[in-house]
């Protein structure tokens, strides 16, 4: 892995290195050894209730901080971690937050929303818009700052650019020291930009991205933003990129991921989400079926976080209600 030029900008959001912690039961459970399994707690970053974003955020905020920038505006959908965790970093570093979501008011009962309101941030609803659209809207909304006196900085969607994996290439560095003989980490693949960190500091071989659906060719973004920090040719055809896991569509909820969920908090108390860490881990789950993950190889899964996400998600809640085993006790 090669260098940037110049240290790029950095504010300190959380206390790194975060756990990895292994977990036999569900190594077991998914066919690997006891002792091959490992989970990177990125959940548990800590401010606006954790994630991995804030890595990414340390780089991109830090960037916008260092500009003397007041105002942080970004995009997402309702559900959004990423916007969450902007709110978070801009109540921290004592500036405003405005996310733009597609859609309107009423529209989404997102438990991450309710953080947004917590933490202060303004939420524009752009409408019926693509992902075009939204970035548009996202940048009408900064101009309208900027005319009115704010210094806004626009931060990317997911928080994934070049500067943002940053954040994911001192994760990869951190899992090294944590665990040297490291042959896999798989990790949910949105955005782009967390893979990209990832690859540029364990090399494209060791990095199993599984695609949540969230952005149409992610692996053209994961080689965008990772060249800047690696001396690997990246193409897509070079990354290791499972998309079986979309089913129809982001957000849908898939039984594959129904099985994830249960298997990973029955096994090892480990809560995922149904949109990222619950298709990441039935992507890992796949991929040891099919021999490309096999006993004995030293896996870690990137727990990401996402929790809040979870209790806004209607089919998840009415799913994970329904396997309560309860009893009413005669009086």
């Amino acid at each position: 892995m090669s260098s940037p030029s110049a240290p790029a900008p950095r504010v300190v959001l959380s206390t790194f290195p975060t756990p990895l912690e292994p977990a036999p039961r569900l190594a077991a459970a998914v066919g690997l050894r006891p002792d091959d399994l490992w989970i990177k707690r990125d959940d548990l970053t800590g401010l606006g209730g954790g994630g991995n974003k804030l890595r990414k955020l340390e780089f991109t905020a830090g960037a916008a901080h260092q500009a003397g920038a007041d105002t942080l505006v970004t995009t997402g959908a309702p559900q959004s971690n990423h916007a969450r965790l902007t709110a978070a970093a801009a109540a921290r570093l004592g500036m405003k937050a405005v996310l733009v979501f597609p859609g309107s008011p009423g529209t989404s009962s997102s438990g991450n929303l309710v953080l947004d309101a917590l933490l202060g941030a303004r939420v524009v609803w752009a409408g019926d818009v693509d992902p075009q659209g939204l970035a548009r809207a996202a940048a009408a909304v900064a101009e309208e700052l900027r005319t009115a006196g704010s210094r806004p900085a626009l931060i990317p969607f997911g928080g994934s650019s070049a500067v943002g994996a940053l954040g994911y290439v001192t994760c990869g560095q951190e899992l090294l020291s944590q665990l040297p003989e490291l042959r896999h980490a798989v990790v949910a693949l949105g955005s782009g930009g967390t893979m990209a960190g990832l690859v540029a500091a364990l090399g494209s071989s060791a990095v199993l991205g599984v695609d949540v659906g969230a952005r149409p060719e992610p692996g053209s973004l994961v080689c965008e933003f990772a060249a800047p920090s690696t001396e690997e040719r990246l193409t897509p055809n070079r990354l290791r990129v499972r998309g079986d896991q979309v089913g129809a569509g982001y957000g849908t909820l898939t039984d594959p991921v129904r099985s994830a969920l249960a298997l990973a908090a029955g096994t090892e108390g480990l809560v995922l989400d149904p949109v990222y860490t619950g298709r990441a881990m039935a992507g890992l789950i796949a991929a040891v079926h099919d021999g490309d993950i096999r006993p004995g190889d030293k896996t870690v899964f990137l727990h990401t976080g996402g929790l809040p996400g979870l209790f806004g998600h209607s089919a998840a809640v009415a799913w994970a209600t329904g396997r309560l085993d309860s009893t009413v006790r005669p009086r």
